[in-house]
């Protein structure tokens, strides 16, 4: 029982030493093993500073997608600003789209959803390119075929040049219509895009790539490590 009982008090002082074993092992300390995410998109050297171990850092101003305001699968207002402070993952698609690739997209971001279910940082977001067609109701039938829980992985609709605005020029992924043999045709990026808890770009992974999506799930965690490390910091 004594041996049985000392078992479980090692266990219990990993289970909870291990948060900050992942923390110094990641963090960066002159040895590289940390790495940053990088930050996509133009930027600009701001007037302003912040403080990091007492030394003064000029403020960066980065790239980041304006705000909107869209109705999800369950008819609510979801806007970009009800997730600062949250990482969001996000993809693009049309319900009528429905091809090999999109039904492997959709098996992809559930299983990311299913690994972050108990992780309220970490959300998810699909964008319909069809906004005519892909009504509130549309995408309420669609959740429900492919899983997609309102609040943590949002199906989002509403004006089209809101969402092509913020696709083109905010996500900075390609997204419009063409004629092709005289019908329209809706071509789009098949990435998955990750968003910080400011907004900003940190990563393009194709859908369809196994590589690419374990390098998200990396990723994702590197920057929940990025985040203690700021707040430890002071940032």
């Amino acid at each position: 029982m004594k041996g049985t009982s000392i078992k479980k008090i090692l266990i219990l002082v990993t289970i909870l030493a291990l948060p900050g074993f992942l923390y110094n092992i990641l963090k960066e300390e002159g040895k590289n093993r940390y790495k940053p995410l990088s930050i996509f998109g133009p930027k600009k050297v701001a007037s302003t500073f912040h403080s990091v171990r007492g030394e003064q850092i000029p403020d960066t101003i980065y790239h980041k997608p304006d705000n909107f305001k869209l109705v999800n699968q369950e008819g609510d207002t979801v806007s970009l600003e009800s997730y600062t402070g949250k990482i969001q993952v996000i993809n693009l698609f049309y319900t009528k789209g429905n091809t090999e690739a999109v039904q492997i997209t959709n098996k992809a971001m559930k299983d990311l959803e299913n690994h972050y279910k108990k992780n309220s940082v970490v959300n998810f977001i699909g964008l319909t390119i069809d906004p005519e067609n892909d009504t509130p109701e549309v995408l309420k039938t669609y959740a429900d075929n492919i899983g997609a829980k309102a609040g943590k992985w949002n199906l989002l609709t509403g004006d089209s040049a809101t969402i092509y605005n913020f696709v083109n020029k905010g996500l900075l992924i390609d997204a419009h219509k063409e004629n092709v043999n005289g019908e329209q045709k809706f071509v789009y990026s098949n990435m998955f895009v990750l968003l910080d808890y400011q907004h900003r770009i940190r990563g393009y992974y194709e859908a369809t790539s196994n590589e690419d999506l374990s390098r998200l799930d990396d990723e994702i965690k590197v920057l929940i490590i990025e985040e203690l490390r700021n707040n430890n910091d002071g940032r």
